[in-house]
């Protein structure tokens, strides 16, 4: 049985029954982080920051969101938009964080990848940051569906449509998926209960899991230097803070990710009270209407690239490209077959492969956007064509790497 002694202090208290201070140690104060990185490494924090606006907005907006398909469009676009105080913020800051938070993300990936953060020692790093990528997607779409717009049903319709596997005719799994043969009253329930219970719940999971996988092999910095972080870390508690290789994670490198952050929110908050309409779609301000297709449906901008690998191929070999495209970041650790863990830029071929995949991916997702015809559909199908084989060479481009 634990021993406990007569507290002395209500710190004493909770440090008997919780270990507060060793807890904070272990994930704080002696938590290390390598001197040599630049602002790159505070989009976590600008991540979590971001999840925790969409997280207190969405209380808000729950108070008076209808998930009926005869109320939701009113609730989201009268009620909160013109008849609750401040509700109309609450919108904008929930709207502007989904679409900014994917932007926060790709900066985040590719900078794993230029940096080689994924490398052996850090793959769970990288699997459980894709996995978070999946559940953020999954998020924002079931979120899409909530406004009950016109863009929101036909982009359901469209994207649940996939899942009939085009020659295999599932369709009876799609009529699951939406619990009708169409996007109905079922189909919000289910992407409601998604969206504010199940999908929440598992991306805070994830969020633990990909900060107790960054504990043991530590952060990784721009040079891609091998740290001795217990001698380095020895350095700094002993008073050489100068010549350590690292700082405390707490208070140290957090006061510099601040900084960042403080810069961040002000493009953030620029957005909201300015330019919010930029993450909210035009057609989406029509009512669902199951009658009255749109001329040209598309999902948000961080849906288009994997949209377009879609959408220039017929059914079957489309959604198999679709399908590769979904899966292949998070085999990016074991494709990659360099024993080097330094940037891009010190890595001959690996190099022109990082700005080929970044280039053709704004194409793809610039394409995704535009109607698929003439010179569009032919730009579209050769940058779906190329992200493929950038895929399938990667492991043969890496595996003739130099060893550095």
């Amino acid at each position: 049985m634990a021993h406990f002694t007569k507290a002395t202090s209500l710190r004493d208290w909770m440090n008997q029954r919780l270990a507060v201070d060793t807890v904070r140690r272990v994930m704080a104060t002696e938590y290390w982080i390598p001197k040599n990185i630049n602002f790159l490494w505070a989009m976590g924090v600008i991540l979590t920051i971001l999840f925790t606006l969409l997280l207190v907005s969405g209380i808000f907006l729950l108070m008076y969101y209808k998930p009926d398909v005869n109320l939701a469009f009113d609730s989201v676009n009268y009620t909160i938009m013109t008849e609750v105080e401040f509700g109309w913020l609450w919108r904008h800051i929930h709207g502007v964080a989904a679409s900014v938070v994917f932007l926060i993300i790709y900066i985040h990936m590719f900078t794993g990848i230029y940096y080689g953060s994924y490398k052996k020692g850090r793959e769970m790093i990288w699997i459980s940051g894709m996995l978070l990528f999946v559940t953020f997607s999954a998020e924002a779409f079931s979120g899409y569906m909530l406004p009950w717009g016109q863009m929101s049903y036909w982009a359901g319709m469209v994207i649940t449509n996939l899942f009939a596997g085009g020659s295999l005719h599932a369709d009876g799994l799609v009529e699951w998926i939406r619990g009708d043969y169409v996007p109905a009253q079922a189909f919000l329930n289910r992407f409601f209960m998604l969206h504010v219970l199940l999908l929440p719940l598992a991306i805070l999971g994830l969020i633990g899991l990909h900060f107790a996988a960054l504990r043991i092999p530590h952060v990784n910095n721009q040079d891609g230097e091998e740290i001795d972080f217990e001698a380095e870390a020895a350095k700094y508690k002993a008073g050489d803070k100068a010549g350590s290789k690292v700082i405390a994670f707490a208070n140290d490198f957090m006061s510099k990710d601040m900084m960042v952050v403080g810069i961040y929110l002000i493009f953030f908050f620029y957005l909201v009270f300015f330019h919010y309409d930029f993450a909210m779609d035009p057609v989406n301000f029509d009512p669902a209407d199951g009658l009255k297709t749109p001329a040209h449906i598309y999902p948000e901008w961080y849906f288009l690239w994997s949209y377009e690998i879609l959408r220039p191929f017929p059914t079957d070999p489309g959604l198999v490209a679709f399908g590769f495209a979904q899966v292949i970041f998070m085999l990016l650790p074991f494709l990659d077959r360099s024993p080097n863990t330094v940037p891009a830029s010190r890595r001959g071929a690996f190099n022109i492969w990082f700005w080929v995949l970044l280039i053709d991916m704004i194409i793809l997702t610039a394409m995704g956007k535009l109607p698929p015809e003439g010179i569009f559909s032919t730009i579209g199908l050769v940058a779906a064509i190329t992200f493929i084989v950038l895929w399938i060479l990667l492991p043969i481009i890496t595996k003739k790497e130099k060893v550095l």
